[in-house]
């Protein structure tokens, strides 16, 4: 069976039988884990054993593991630092900023690999325009060249040690004080502002290769009235046109309420994939998650499969 366009989560530590149920069904293509199934690394390492066997194309197993405030695995894991202390070294001493940043990367992957975690949702593209709470020290830097700096070495990093990379949130979500987990974020710049700051970085690493990019739940009403993940004009036109992207792009969760503007979680997929997504997220409401696998009939996706391989591990 073929792994599908949706990543969802599961409930605890082991897979229960509705997991299964979920993990079996064709829409679903990956999973990502969050604090509440991990223990420690060898239960994490039976727990993701257990969802490679529920299928023949196994499916695909994520996390988020920025570090910072956003690492879901702590005890017997290293403590990975906030991306802004690499953005303070870079300020410093720039060489030395990149050498910490792919080194990151490689402890990212040398520990989450072997665990049967085939990659984290990072590196965070956004900039720190001192704004964003939801962002701040996730950002490696304000300067867009610093961070393209930082990020394409913590990506050389994921990359030696077998992981692919996820660039967030495109085309930028460090302008904004909204945070779309609880809010619809508004971004009232010009693109020509945009495209000079906040897509320095993503154009960057896609010219160097960069093998996924989840875009923004926020609205940019000057170039688009719909969130950018629900855009054809962030997603098609400019990712994959002007910048040329040709991996996959992974939808922020659906359930925060950024992406509310679409309608109920049928709707919500719905929009995302015909806007140039290639795979949905359903997290933390696995009564959305039951509802999105019984009602969604998924429009066509030929790229689909390749664009999945590329997240399988190297």
């Amino acid at each position: 069976m073929p792994r599908g366009p949706v990543m969802l989560d599961v409930e605890g530590l082991e897979l229960a039988a509705v997991d299964r149920e979920r993990l079996a069904h064709p829409l679903v293509g990956g999973v990502i884990l969050f604090t509440r199934n991990y223990a420690e690394p060898a239960q994490l390492a039976a727990l993701t054993a257990s969802i490679r066997a529920m299928r023949d194309s196994r499916l695909i197993v994520a996390v988020d593991h920025e570090g910072g405030r956003v690492q879901r695995f702590r005890a017997g894991f290293t403590a990975i630092p906030p991306m802004r202390l690499l953005g303070e070294t870079w300020d410093r001493d720039v060489a030395q900023a990149a050498r910490e940043a792919e080194a990151l990367g490689r402890t990212i992957a040398g520990e989450l690999r072997p665990r049967g975690i085939d990659f984290s949702f990072t590196p965070v593209l956004d900039l720190d325009f001192g704004s964003s709470g939801v962002i701040g020290d996730r950002a490696f830097h304000r300067n867009p060249n610093a961070v393209a700096h930082l990020a394409s070495a913590l990506r050389r990093g994921l990359n030696a040690g077998g992981m692919a990379a996820v660039g967030k949130h495109f085309p930028g979500h460090g302008f904004v004080a909204a945070d779309s987990h609880t809010d619809v974020p508004v971004d009232g710049r010009p693109m020509t502002a945009i495209a000079a700051d906040d897509l320095v970085p993503f154009g960057a690493l896609v010219r160097g290769g960069l093998e996924a990019i989840m875009p923004a739940h926020v609205i940019y009403p000057e170039v688009d009235d719909k969130p950018a993940g629900y855009s054809r004009v962030w997603l098609q036109e400019i990712l994959r046109g002007r910048l040329g992207f040709d991996g996959v792009i992974f939808s922020d969760d659906l359930g925060m309420a950024g992406a509310h503007t679409a309608g109920d979680i049928v709707a919500r997929a719905e929009a995302a994939v015909v806007a140039g997504c290639d795979v949905v997220l359903t997290c933390n409401d696995f009564a959305a998650a039951d509802d999105l696998l019984s009602r969604w009939t998924p429009p066509p996706q030929p790229d689909l499969a390749r664009r999945w391989a590329r997240m399988a591990g190297k």
